[in-house]
């Protein structure tokens, strides 16, 4: 029971105890003092790819005899095989963060106000629109007695933690059906390959600063309409969108970084990991493995899944036959 109001639902409104403010919320308008969050939304996935990028790069030349067992190629293979220098690649990839930030200025707007009282008014709305929907699902008496023992935690639990996380589940699954799509597009539209989607591809032996190797059509289409997508979709807030980026910036790099960490934390979250995608880079599988950048799901549902045990069973049957 609401500890401050005597019951939830007051007449046409309710009542709510004052705003508890979680851990991971901060009622500051910036994040960082004197940079405004769309600055940040701006510059967070670019000093995140590159960060990464290098660090991954620093593994490739530390020549520590440890992590040969963790490659999928031998950096040697990475040298010969690949048809872009890293020159090529560094310099392309600094071309695109440039159009990304100028298409992200053009875009972005000022959130509004961070303040208590903002946050109060949005919860006395959701509040009211469980007054609505509670008792339409389990009839007006048993719904009122829900509203009155658990409404307040409720509205608290929807507003902080239940809606948040499924804007974000909803942006990441707008994003990954888009670039699924599109990706595949670009593979099976031999002009799209011939003239776009080649480019990546120039990299046969992926490494992490490959990972938006694009050419900038692609990058356009593939990468920045589909964030502007998500966040329209999902309604999400500025913060929102950097933690969707800056997580999906940094599992594009490490799904190309050509290493295969056992304790990797992108392995534990998403099936969509280095080794998976290798397999879409090779000749083998280039017809394959469509999924990016975060879940393999529209993979595993319309058949275009491959993995090491498939290619192995595809290569006792040739040899069978």
């Amino acid at each position: 029971m609401n500890s401050t109001c005597p019951f939830f639902v007051i007449g046409k409104t309710v009542c709510l105890s004052p705003v508890r403010i979680p851990f991971y919320f901060s009622l500051r308008q910036s994040i960082f003092d004197d940079i405004p969050d769309t600055y940040v939304a701006l510059g967070a996935p670019v000093l995140a790819f590159w960060l990464m990028s290098l660090m991954f790069y620093c593994l490739d030349i530390s020549g520590w005899r440890w992590l040969d067992k963790y490659r999928i190629h031998e950096s040697e293979e990475v040298k010969s095989r690949n048809l872009a220098t890293p020159w090529e690649v560094a310099r392309a990839i600094i071309f695109q963060n440039v159009m990304q930030i100028l298409v992200g200025f053009a875009w972005l707007t000022e959130p509004p106000a961070i303040s208590v009282a903002r946050c109060q008014s949005e919860m006395e709305g959701l509040g009211r629109t469980l007054v609505f929907v509670v008792p339409g699902l389990f009839g007006e008496e048993t719904g009122m007695k829900i509203l009155e023992q658990w409404g307040p935690g409720m509205t608290h639990w929807l507003y902080w933690w239940g809606i948040p996380a499924a804007q974000i589940f909803l942006a990441m699954f707008t994003v990954d059906t888009w670039q699924y799509f599109i990706h595949r597009l670009m593979h099976t539209n031999q002009y799209l390959y011939r003239k776009i989607h080649s480019v990546h591809h120039k990299l046969y032996v992926p490494y992490a600063l490959g990972a938006l190797y694009n050419h900038p059509f692609e990058f356009l289409l593939m990468d920045t309409l589909a964030i502007i997508i998500a966040e329209q979709v999902a309604h999400l807030s500025i913060r929102q969108a950097i933690f969707c980026v800056v997580y999906g910036t940094c599992q594009g790099v490490d799904v190309h970084c050509g290493y295969n960490f056992p304790f990797d934390p992108f392995r534990l979250i998403s099936g969509n990991n280095s080794d998976y995608h290798d397999i879409h880079h090779q000749a083998v599988g280039i017809k394959s493995n469509f999924s990016q950048p975060y879940f393999i799901h529209w993979d595993v549902l319309l058949g275009t899944r491959m993995t090491r045990e498939d290619i192995q069973k595809r290569g006792q049957k040739v040899k069978t036959t």
